[in-house]
């Protein structure tokens, strides 16, 4: 099994619960555990208000994958890349999203060219045990013989 999809959406903070939506049914529908299920969420949450916060681009867009063992994402805006470094006492109350992101997700990349940002996560899914690729995995084995 290989789901892929792509998102362009507005920079607007009404983009994330999008995402949410469309990400969420998506690895429900396929059986993956609610746990693994939050944690892409979170991730997922916070590289996109990163975007909406930060970015100076007007959209920006999160491409997925789906297999039998992983969920990739890669939330880019299409901006100037990063502006000048804040200040540390700057980052009270923000600054947490990336140290959020690398706890919940086994992989994640940051690259910044002049010509943007992309944000790239990456999680191990763990399935719940009626899932309907373990249904499928079986179904095949069976007809196979």
């Amino acid at each position: 099994m290989d789901m892929k999809f792509s998102l362009t959406l507005p920079r607007e903070a009404l983009s994330v619960p999008v995402i949410r939506r469309v990400l969420g049914d998506a690895l429900r529908g396929l059986g993956v555990s609610e746990d693994c299920i939050g944690d892409i969420l979170v991730a997922a949450s916070e590289a996109c208000t990163n975007v909406v916060r930060h970015s100076t681009t007007t959209e920006y867009e999160v491409v997925g994958r789906i297999d039998d063992e992983t969920c990739s994402l890669k939330v880019t805006d299409h901006g100037t890349g990063f502006r000048r470094p804040r200040p540390m006492e700057d980052l009270a109350e923000s600054g947490r999203g990336m140290g959020i992101m690398r706890a919940l997700v086994d992989d994640l990349t940051l690259t910044a060219t002049p010509h943007g940002v992309s944000v790239e996560l990456c999680k191990r899914l763990t399935w719940h045990d009626e899932a309907l690729m373990r249904r499928l995995e079986s179904e095949l084995v069976h007809s196979a013989r």
